[in-house]
Parts: C-alpha cells; structure tokens; sequence
C-alpha cells in the first residue's frame, strides 16, 4: 500500500509514526513527512514557521509544495492528511477534485469548532474519512460528514502517570516552545523567573530538532537541559509551558503547570477576532466542555509578567489539579493510534 502523508508538524510526524507500528501491512510513504520516517520531498524541520507574517513570506514555497503533492496523489492508495489544516485543507480540495475517487483521510482535524466553522462542510464534502480527537467535535459537523472520535493520540505516547504529587515542589520543569519565534518571547521570561527558585532544580526541555541552534535560547546557565519532554514532565513538581500540545500532555500526566503564551501584536489582534474561545488551553476547553472550572491558569500576552507568574504558582492548588488530570483521562478514552491504522488498512 502506497500513502502519501502531509505531516507538516513535528507533533504530526510524532503521532505518525505511533499509527505506522500498528499497520499490520506493507506500506510504503510518499509526501510530507519527517526523513527518520523515508523519504519525504521536504524536511519540513527548516522551514518551520509561526505567525500570520511568516506564513505570507512563504506562500509561493507552499503552492509549489501544494502542486507537488496534487502530482504523487495520482500513485497513491489512499492520503493520509494530518493537523496543519491551512495546507491540508486546500490540498484536499485539489486532489478531490482531480482524482475524485481517490480516498483522503484526514487526522487530527481542524479546530473549526474553535474558528471558521464553514470549514466543516468543506471537510465534509472533499474528505472521505475524518478521524477526530476531540471528543466533542462530532457535534459540529453535518449529518452526512463521515466522522470517528478514535481517541487522542497523546493517550498512546504517554506511559506513565502521577499518581501522588511531593509534598514540596524540587524540581520545576521550563518548556519556551518549540519555534524560534515563541522561545525569543519567553525566554527572557523564564530567565528572571529562575532566578527566583534559587533552591529547586531547574529543567529547560529543547527539542532535539533545536539543539544546533541553542543560541536562540540566550543564557541558559541556570537550567539543566533535557531533550526527553514528556520524561522531564513526569519527574518534574511543576512546570511553566508555552501554550500548546505540551500543555495537554502536562495535564495528562498530572504535573501541575501555567500556561504561558505570547505572541506578536498583529497575530494575536487577528487571532483574537477570528476565534471565539474563553481558554486556549485544551485542558481548559475540554472542562469547559464538561461544565468544570479551568484546570489551569492561563497568563497571556500582556498579563504574562515574572510577578504575575510567580503569583499563579504560588495559589495554585496542586492536589485539585491531580484529581482533574484523572478525570481529563477518563474523558478522552483511549489513544488513536490503532484505530486510525485500522482505518488506513479497512
């Protein structure tokens, strides 16, 4: 079997190749996927971009990309489009129309519930299989949309969970992002922040893909560096994580956390208008869902202040939010890896 993957992302490529272990078939990837995976057309790890402005400049890249793609879709099975909805919705659109009986499922989907809901019908129409990991997301497609809930795919890398908290926060977990543009943000930030936890042991998680490129992360002398993200959340006491999967994944487990998030004045002026959310936090989204207070705070933009922080830790009621991370468990099910690897293969 033959997929062609559009994997922008690197959690996409992540949960990637968490769904390819359960193929019981022979398969073989063409497309937009990470190199440990084949052979992609692209490393998409060098032209990883954040921002309204960013995705302008790139434009003519991502038509080209786009008009590649259409091309290897004509040798393909079926299409496996993942997250990254501002390419893989348009792509969909086009291999549809060219190949209308070519069969295109889409994972991880886009969060029209959160902004541009017409989007659902466009999915609707263009997209044979919709695989969703939100479980309330059903609700806002039309009737005849073929959509599964399979499960959330962080419930398949996740292993180990806490079960109890340390009586006394040791050791605090910094995690500025993974794209150059919110670590320049945040970075100064949680600088002045360590220098107040002069008695805990401070952890800095930099991705593997970041690792030639530290300078972006300034000073970082007063952190110990960790690669290894989730392992890092589940020794950590508590942690302060730019808004995110990562944030998602902190709840989870259960180590307790403040999201931060700042962005550049223009995109949060569009973003703001543009989706109607009262959290961004999918932790906080999911309880809202369920009728629940947050689970975390959230401290953005102009909020996001060394004193501000430091007062968020210093309410946060720990033990609550360990009973909230079993029941965020409990509300998601299962992982998705598998069922999605059913789907490919039915």
């Amino acid at each position: 079997m033959k997929i062609l993957v559009s994997a922008l992302e690197h959690s996409a490529n992540v949960h990637l190749k968490s769904l390819l272990e359960h193929l019981e078939n022979d398969f073989t990837l063409t497309g937009i996927f990470d190199s440990s995976l084949g052979d992609p057309l692209i490393d998409m790890q060098e032209h990883a971009i954040m921002g309204f402005a960013d995705v302008f400049k790139k434009i003519p890249f991502f038509l080209n990309l786009a008009k590649q793609m259409v091309e290897l879709a004509g040798e393909a099975d079926k299409v496996l489009l993942i997250d990254s909805s501002g390419f893989n919705l348009p792509l969909a659109k086009k291999i549809k129309k060219k190949y209308p009986n070519k069969e295109i499922i889409y994972y991880i989907l886009p969060q029209a519930w959160a902004w541009k809901r017409k989007r659902v019908f466009t999915l609707a129409k263009n997209v044979d299989k919709l695989l969703s990991i939100i479980p309330f997301e059903k609700e806002y497609y039309p009737r005849n949309a073929n959509i599964e809930y399979v499960g959330h795919p962080l419930l398949d890398s996740i292993k180990d969970y806490k079960d109890s908290l340390n009586e006394n926060i040791e050791k605090i977990l910094f995690m500025p992002g993974s794209r150059k543009s919110e670590i320049q943000k945040l970075m100064p930030i949680f600088r002045q922040l360590s220098t107040l936890f002069k008695e805990k042991e401070l952890l800095l998680a930099i991705p593997k893909h970041l690792e030639h490129n530290r300078e972006i992360y300034g000073d970082i002398s007063n952190f110990t560096v960790t690669d290894n993200a989730q392992k890092a959340l589940v020794e950590a006491d508590f942690a302060f994580i730019c808004s995110g999967t990562a944030t998602l994944e902190a709840a989870i487990i259960g180590t307790p956390f403040i999201l931060t998030y700042k962005a550049k004045a223009l995109d949060y002026f569009i973003g703001s208008r543009i989706i109607k959310l009262n959290y961004i936090g999918l932790a906080n989204i999911f309880f809202e869902k369920m009728g629940k207070e947050p689970m975390h705070p959230e401290i953005i933009q102009d909020q996001l202040s060394v004193e501000n922080l430091v007062k968020a830790y210093k309410k946060f009621k720990r033990d609550e939010f360990l009973e909230n991370s079993k029941i965020l468990r409990a509300y998601l099910q299962k992982g998705s890896a598998k069922r999605v690897a059913e789907v490919l293969e039915s």
